[in-house]
């Protein structure tokens, strides 16, 4: 397991990575200089790189944890071409709806699947809510037939399409561009970094991607991309919904189903994202992924 420790030298903290690893009977320990006098934020990025250095990520799944993901990914192979627009329509629409409504959205699963597939407005509801379900699934449909790899102009074109119609007026300038102003999270007591270091640290993600998209196990990759993505947070709002459809994005491309993260597991989805962001450990999202991807009956 992997471990921050902080010496004092002077009036500064010099932070490091280290992990035990045995050799034989003797255990050693590797170290990574991550910095000096690090933000909460920039040190959880630098653990998360020095993790990827010492190997961590290469732990962290089990024999038992890539034995169910291979044999979910043969089940996925196996599903009848004949059930395909079926199951796409049951995954967007719980897709859409649930992601959405992590964001504060109030449509119901059926209001968001007749909006979708009925074009039946329901009742009640704010355009913003309204185009915020539309916008979603043109993302989505825009994702699966991006046959490209990774990069600023797709996240862009996903954002400016999650988007559509659902912000003010004066925000319009933000819309599928990286962010220009400082956004801060509730409930966190820490905030993304300023927009002028966001094109560095999105290259930074996009580069590391770019490496370790064949060396990292798919669903590692695909976690690793989006609480990096999320704690850059390149955009004004939407930054959930464009980071859920990118992690979907790398699942679906290496032959895994996609997951849905329901709404009713937002608080855990949240600890889970946190506890990476703060504390360099993947581990709880994992579980949350692996437990979503075994008790699901749809594959898309």
């Amino acid at each position: 397991m992997a471990y921050t420790e902080v010496q004092k030298r002077g009036n500064k903290n010099h932070y490091y990575r280290a992990r035990s690893v045995r050799d034989g009977k003797k255990v050693t320990k590797k170290r990574i200089f991550l910095g000096t006098d690090l933000s909460e934020e920039e040190l959880a990025k630098a653990e998360l790189d020095a993790d990827r250095e010492l190997g961590i990520l290469d732990s962290l799944l089990s024999d038992e944890d890539i034995a169910l993901l291979d044999s979910i990914k043969q089940k996925y192979a196996q599903e009848p071409e004949i059930t395909k627009n079926n199951r796409y329509e049951t995954f967007i629409t719980l897709f859409t709806h649930d992601s959405t409504s992590i964001e504060g959205n109030t449509l119901t699963l059926q209001e968001a699947g007749s909006l979708l597939f009925d074009d039946a407005s329901p009742t009640g509801k704010t355009l913003r809510e309204i185009n915020e379900i539309i916008g979603h699934k043109k993302a989505f449909d825009f994702m699966l037939d991006y046959d490209e790899g990774i990069s600023r102009k797709f996240i862009c074109e996903l954002h400016s399409l999650t988007m559509k119609d659902t912000t003010d007026e004066k925000y319009m300038n933000q819309i599928g561009s990286y962010r220009t102003v400082q956004v801060f999270i509730r409930g966190l007591d820490w905030t993304p970094p300023p927009p002028k270091e966001v094109q560095n640290y999105m290259r930074d993600l996009l580069t590391w991607y770019s490496k370790n998209k064949k060396k990292a196990h798919p669903l590692v990759a695909a976690i690793y991309f989006h609480v990096g993505f999320e704690i850059v947070h390149p955009f004004i709002d939407g930054n959930g919904r464009v980071g859920r459809i990118l992690m979907n994005f790398i699942l679906h491309k290496n032959g895994y189903p996609m997951v849905n993260i329901p709404n009713k597991e937002k608080n855990r989805y949240y600890k889970a994202l946190q506890e990476a962001q703060m504390e360099g450990n993947l581990r709880p999202f994992i579980d949350m992924m692996l437990e979503l991807m075994k008790e699901s009956d749809l594959m898309f």
